[in-house]
């Protein structure tokens, strides 16, 4: 109480916690960010895409065409929703099949490069989800990871640095945060979480995880296996020690990768997890689009630092052309 007879704000009653709590959204989701993040995000993404889509383009007939490994009819009953559309399904021919994955192989490219990025990020996602829907069968984490991280991408402004959009059109204020790139880095950011708890909670499901021996599996597993860690077996402490760690930190991230005291612990973990399963299992790709979409929780501020003398150039190219 002050002298004049007034609360302090440390005394005055804390019940007005609905509009704390709304305000606390708004700077969660509405808060100006910087876009560097989300344009490294779609470099990545663009040249993982680019990567599969050149593997459909190859054997597009197989992949997409009526006479291919899967046939319309049973794609429809696979999928068993009438809303899962794919360009793919009017495709009437192979040679037509193939054009559309170089359509979807184009657009990644130039998603990658930064050229109309809007127009190429939006067909980038449209090609993804017409492969997923019209092959269910050769769906996996990969393509999944994609599509999170593409919706993400299209959404904001994620051509406002390291583009060549940016090269050929200078604009002063293109790079300066704004709520569009944080809303995007948002929704990768709780996407993530999302798919790192439920992965963690399915897998306690498995009691191969509770013994600690899952990782085990993998390894003997000559089927996915690229590298011979059999030696493992002479280790059955490390084997424990590699998969209880890796199923708690599954479960805690969406808890402790927000608070700054244990991110850089989690964003540290992710790399030996990820980059493991890439090169014992050949998954490479999964493991990269995975690392990708943790960038998402990679301060702005410390990826400047790190790119400092690329982006002085392009900014410098930027002006001149200005």
């Amino acid at each position: 109480m002050t002298a004049s007879g007034s609360m302090t704000s440390s005394e005055r009653p804390r019940d007005n916690w609905l509009a704390d709590w709304l305000d606390a959204w708004n700077r969660f989701w509405f808060t100006p960010a910087d876009p560097l993040p989300l344009a490294l995000i779609r470099i990545a993404v663009g040249t993982l895409l680019a990567w599969a889509s050149f593997v459909w383009w190859l054997d597009a007939e197989a992949f997409f065409s009526h006479d291919g490994w899967q046939r319309p009819e049973n794609v429809w009953r696979m999928n068993d929703q009438p809303w899962q559309w794919s360009w793919y399904f009017a495709a009437g021919s192979a040679d037509m099949a193939r054009m559309l994955a170089g359509i979807t192989l184009v657009a990644a490219l130039m998603l990658a490069l930064g050229i109309a990025t809007p127009l190429a990020a939006l067909v980038s996602l449209v090609g993804l989800i017409s492969a997923v829907n019209r092959a269910p069968l050769n769906v996996f984490g990969l393509d999944d990871t994609l599509g999170m991280l593409l919706i993400a991408v299209a959404a904001g402004p994620s051509g406002a640095v390291l583009s060549v959009d940016r090269l050929l059109a200078p604009d002063i204020a293109a790079d300066r945060p704004s709520v569009r790139a944080n809303l995007a880095l948002r929704l990768i950011q709780v996407h993530l979480c999302v798919v790192y708890l439920f992965s963690g909670c399915g897998k306690l499901l498995g009691a191969s995880w509770w013994e600690g021996t899952a990782l085990w599996g993998a390894a003997a597993n000559v089927q996915y296996r690229t590298l011979d860690l059999t030696w493992l077996a002479s280790h059955p402490w490390l084997i424990n020690a590699l998969t209880l760690s890796t199923l708690w930190w599954e479960i805690a991230y969406a808890t402790l990768i927000w608070p700054r005291l244990t991110r850089r612990l989690f964003l540290a973990m992710a790399v030996p997890v990820h980059l493991g399963i890439g090169l014992a299992m050949g998954m490479m790709e999964f493991g990269l689009a995975m690392l990708t979409a943790n960038m998402a929780f990679v301060p702005a501020d410390v990826l400047r630092r790190l790119l400092q003398p690329l982006l002085r150039r392009s900014a410098g190219t930027a002006s001149h052309r200005a």
